[in-house]
């Protein structure tokens, strides 16, 4: 791996050590996360170029595809460098109608624990994430048992750290009581920004904020609004919203997507966008 400077430097998750800027696998697979990618060799290029881009966070799930994007994940990076982490997801399966069917029973759950060491090429996953809620967002309801689950795999020596996404502020509180978390990771971006609160408190206790989905959710006035920015500075409204994502808190690790390498490195390049207080003011304006 290179000495790269990334945007943002670097967080801690447990006793694991991430660039704040990741790379988000799951457009690797085929289209709508189901099947091979369009383009193997482009696939396997843009996983070696974010590790040579310095890259140590890499965000995934054994459902994209399904199993595809850890397979490819293993055969672009395994043996994996010293320092780059794999951070995965399960509670959800990918169906052939392109659907996320819940999964979070305890067979189900050390299922998808296993496949995904299995696809890795791993002994230990060193973060798992649960899947709460459903594809609209989350739902409030207990997360104890699937929780559970995951703290006796960890037990267990399968899992080093915790985390857990697409989840209420009473659920993460409710799996904290089971098991220390070291990350969270919701929908949020500059128009979307229900977990304010949320986020200033995960930092004040040291635990990462992992948004997805950047530019998800813009109404026609905000996307105008984060336009004129993106114009006044020269740059893209992706670059800016990545830009402002990682000033918003030093909590917040980025994990954007994408199956090209020209675009992996216009992505670092943007987040690295410098924004003026002006420029801060105006954009938070957006999601107010």
């Amino acid at each position: 791996m290179t000495s790269t400077s990334l945007p943002g430097g670097t967080w801690t998750l447990g006793d694991l050590t991430v660039t704040r800027f990741g790379y988000g696998a799951m457009q690797l697979a085929g289209p709508w996360v189901v099947g091979p990618p369009a383009d193997h060799q482009g696939a396997v290029a843009v996983l070696r170029e974010a590790v040579d881009q310095g890259i140590t966070h890499i965000d995934t799930s054994d459902a994209y595809g399904p199993h595809v994007t850890n397979q490819l994940i293993r055969e672009a990076l395994h043996p994996y460098p010293e320092g780059l982490h794999v951070v995965t997801k399960v509670g959800a399966n990918r169906d052939e109608q392109g659907g996320w069917p819940t999964a979070r029973d305890p067979e189900s759950l050390r299922r998808q624990v296993h496949q995904n060491l299995d696809n890795l090429g791993l002994d230990t996953l060193d973060v798992v994430n649960l899947r709460l809620g459903n594809a609209e967002g989350p739902v409030p309801e207990s997360a104890a048992e699937a929780f559970g689950t995951l703290a006796d795999l960890q037990r267990q020596g399968l899992i080093r750290h915790l985390g857990v996404s697409n989840a209420t502020p009473d659920q993460i509180t409710e799996a904290r009581a089971i098991a220390p978390i070291v990350c969270v990771q919701n929908m949020y971006n500059l128009a979307y920004r229900q977990d304010d609160e949320l986020i200033d408190k995960l930092a004040a206790d040291g635990i990462a904020y992992v948004p997805f989905f950047p530019l998800g959710g813009f109404s026609p006035l905000q996307s105008t609004a984060l336009s004129a920015v993106a114009a006044r500075l020269d740059s893209t409204p992706m670059a800016v919203a990545l830009a402002w994502l990682l000033r918003r808190s030093p909590n917040i690790l980025l994990i954007p997507g994408t199956s090209k390498v020209a675009h992996l490195r216009e992505n670092i390049t943007g987040a690295a966008l410098a924004l003026t207080p002006g420029d801060l003011a105006d954009l938070d304006k957006i999601g107010h």
